[in-house]
């Protein structure tokens, strides 16, 4: 007897699957090699693929395979290439009716080359012109892309029209989440906008001088009052995310028969995590702490909880590209806001849809829809 398929993934209610992102798009010519070509060298290409990229347009990709409703504030040139990157955006169900088209100008574009060797990438990068300003961006045009939004992303690009972006949507009180990936002029004030933020592996501690990730992150919480929680992605070594826990109290303030929770190093606790990890494990998984008061030495104590993500275990044989894995854990991330996901269960499936990216050649083939079975036990009653 044939085994019945597997029963279709809840679909989020409509009101809660709109997200509004801005952010920066390009066009990447992708190309494979055996190992990086050393100066002056010459070497042939496995595979090679042009498709469009750019990081607040590949999140929103994944956001869209999803199932979520996404629309994108950018900026493409009239020519071939941004003409590309609409018709693939509109073809995976991105709003690209406030995405706006210069006359004349050129769309930016990136050469990534992959070594298959050391299994990663490196990326050139060619700004396009002319660039988006704040003066590109009409408020009423504005009103009508936050109209119904859930949350409104960026990419930490365009850092001064995006100031002007998020400042409307704090206006209007709709959560931010920023991509964090490098100190660029103008993002302290997005950020101290920001409910969410999701950094890369060397952002914190660059942003905060702090001795430690785990005393960074306690730092940037204590600096960014408005700021939920924070993720400092790691790559393969999966992610670690802290969740601040309003008590209405400082931590100092805190009596020690209270219940609470007890006072304790953050990095001592991250520690503690990590002799939670079982290496054998080959699927995403998601590490807790309890809530309690975290302390990093000298520079304060937050009221939160601590977790260990662990990224997937991809084969050798399967890994083919890591380009956009960052971007796809971000798109999970948002929808796991949308479906209150606990962070138990939106750290490991956010991993799983990076995994899935990794699996194919560029940011976007490999982004799984909602309809993957390989989601499937993470749809089931999201928010347990």
């Amino acid at each position: 007897m044939a085994s019945s398929p597997p029963p279709s993934p809840p679909r989020l209610p409509e009101e809660c699957r709109t997200i509004l992102g801005f952010g920066g798009t390009c066009l990447d010519y992708l190309a494979v090699v055996p190992t990086f070509p050393k100066p002056d060298d010459k070497c042939r290409c496995s595979s090679a693929k042009m498709q469009g990229g750019g990081d607040a347009a590949n999140t929103l990709t994944c956001t869209a395979r999803l199932g979520l409703n996404p629309r994108l504030i950018s900026m493409v040139a009239e020519d071939i290439h941004g003409r590309s990157i609409l018709k693939e955006l509109e073809d995976d169900g991105v709003d690209t009716s406030f995405l706006m088209v210069a006359k004349g100008g050129m769309t930016p574009f990136s050469y990534v080359i992959v070594d298959q060797n050391t299994n990663t990438r490196t990326c050139i990068f060619t700004p396009g012109y002319p660039r988006l300003t704040p003066n590109d961006i009409s408020l009423s045009r504005l009103e009508d892309a936050m109209r119904g939004a859930n949350f409104v992303y960026f990419d930490g690009r365009l850092t001064d029209a995006a100031y002007c972006v998020a400042r409307e949507a704090a206006k209007r009180d709709i959560p931010i989440l920023l991509d964090a990936e490098k100190k660029r002029p103008g993002l302290d004030g997005i950020l101290l906008l920001s409910s969410y933020a999701v950094c890369s592996t060397k952002f914190p501690q660059a942003w905060t001088e702090a001795p430690s990730i785990g005393s960074a992150l306690v730092s940037m919480l204590l600096k960014l009052p408005k700021l939920k929680f924070v993720i400092v992605t790691l790559g393969a070594e999966g992610c670690i995310m802290l969740e601040r826990i309003d008590t209405g109290f400082h931590c100092e303030e805190l009596k020690t028969d209270q219940p609470l929770g007890d006072e304790i190093d953050v990095d001592n606790l991250l520690m503690l995590l990590e002799q939670r990890k079982d290496n054998k494990v080959i699927h995403p998984t998601c590490i807790p702490s309890e809530a309690m008061c975290l302390r990093a030495e000298g520079i304060g104590t937050v009221h939160g909880r601590l977790f260990l993500g662990t990224a997937e275990k991809i084969p050798p044989s399967e890994l083919v590209d890591t380009t956009g894995a960052g971007d796809a854990f971000i798109g999970a991330v948002l929808y796991g806001l949308c479906a209150n996901m606990l962070p138990e269960k939106m750290l490991p499936f956010a991993a799983k849809v990076a995994a899935s990216c990794c699996r194919d050649l560029g940011a976007k083939t490999g982004l799984p829809r909602i309809t993957d079975p390989c989601l499937a036990p993470f749809l089931q009653n999201p928010n347990h």
